[in-house]
Order: C-alpha cells, then structure tokens, then sequence
C-alpha cells in the first residue's frame, strides 16, 4: 500500500502556498502605498491591505518593510492592468504588481493563450465592471444577521447589501470605502474580506466544458507572481 505525502513534504507545501500569499499581500501593501500615502489611517486601499496582512500572520516589521519600499524605493515596481477573455469567453481583469512588464504581459499571454483565452486591448472588457468597495460578512443565512448587516450598511451609506451562500457582502461607492468600513467595525460587525475591487456588472453561466480550462486559468494566473488580483464575470457552480 503506497504512502501518503510525509510531514515533512506537506509542512513544506503549506510553507511555499504561506510564502506565495506572502509575495501577494507585499505586493498590494507596496502598490496601496504608491497609490496614496503612507499612513493606513488616510489611505483606506493601504489600511485594507495591511489588515488583511495582519489577518494571515504577517508580522508588522514585514509590513512596515513593504510600506518604506513602497513610498521611497524608485523603481520598485509599476501596477499595470491587462484585459481580456477567457476560455468560453469569459471576461477577465487582470492587476499585476511587476519591475518587469515585458515578462509580465508575456506570462499573463502565455497563461490566456494556452486554456483557450486571449489577451485583449485596454477598454475592451473594463465596461463590463465597475470599481467599488465590498465588505463580506459570514451571516449562516440568518436573517436576523442579515437585518443588522443591512441596516448598519444603508446608516453608513452604502449601495447594496447581497445575501448569498450564507454571506452578505455591503457594496459602495470607493470613496465611501473607509466610512463604510468604520461604520460596520462600530457596530460589532467583523468582516471576512474587504477591499475596493472590480465588480462585474452581470455574472454569466459558462457550459460545463468550460469550468475545467477556467478553473485550470485561473489557477495558472494565481500562481503568477505578478499578478495581484484577477477579476472575472463567469457565474460559477460554487458561486450559484
């Protein structure tokens, strides 16, 4: 009878999927600073980063490191944003972090091309999505929790409360991101996630043939260094 993976190999796997994590919330840590300003507390994409930092164990020197090379390091990196389509052509954003574009735009090429998508031009997907604040909340499909995440939501101001899955997640506009943020935190609400992102404006129902390149893509894309974050508007099995 054969043997499962050792101690040893399985520490070392979760060592290099901690470490990836890692290289991704630097990222965004670094590119939120660039963005803004250095202080979390008047650059609400910064505090979002750093508190999901701090939510996965990353130690504040680490963190502070990040923010020094974000606001004084010339050179460190430049964000780029690629549009595109997907096998079943799905619509994709692709945010990336790079101090190298030409190998960035080549792999993220490469990683399209190979599960039957393609790279495409700037605008050509961008109108499919819109730019706004989430914050997700684990409810259990209670809808009295519901109730108290909503009505703390519309008092802060946000747009839109949907429950699905047993979560809610509060929408609004990034500007009113921060507030919105404090608001809900005021109210003895925690958040699962938040951050300003790329919302698609319509999810779409791929066939089934086309969940298993999907899924391998976006798989290959995460895997990608310099990629900070992937959007795309294909409704998938888990999603409904």
């Amino acid at each position: 009878m054969g043997r499962g993976p050792s101690i040893e190999g399985r520490k070392n796997a979760e060592d290099a999927k901690r470490a990836k994590v890692f290289t991704k919330l630097i990222r965004e840590i670094t590119v939120a600073t660039r963005a803004g300003v250095a202080d979390p507390a008047a650059n609400p994409r910064l505090r979002a980063a750093v508190d999901k930092a701090l939510s996965a164990n990353m130690t504040k020197d680490t963190i502070e490191r990040a923010i020094k090379r974000g606001s004084g390091a010339e050179g460190a990196g430049e964000e780029l944003r690629y549009e595109g389509y997907g096998p079943g052509g799905v619509a994709m954003i692709i945010e990336c972090f790079t101090d190298n574009p030409t190998r960035t735009v080549a792999d993220v090429r490469h990683a399209l091309t190979k599960h039957g998508g393609n790279l495409g031009t700037s605008g050509s997907v961008a109108f499919q999505f819109t730019r706004c604040g989430e914050l997700t909340f684990a409810t259990g499909g209670d809808e009295a929790a519901e109730e108290k995440v909503l009505e703390a939501a519309l008092e802060a101001g946000a747009d839109d409360v949907v429950n699905e899955h047993g979560e809610s997640t509060v929408i609004c506009a990034p500007e009113n991101f921060e507030a919105v943020q404090q608001a809900l935190a005021e109210a003895g609400l925690e958040s699962l996630h938040a951050g300003v992102g790329m919302r698609a404006n319509n999810r779409v129902a791929v066939p089934e043939d086309v969940l298993e390149p999907l899924n391998d893509l976006l798989e290959r894309l995460d895997a990608l260094d310099d990629v900070s974050e992937v959007y795309h508007n294909a409704l998938l099995p888990a999603d409904g």
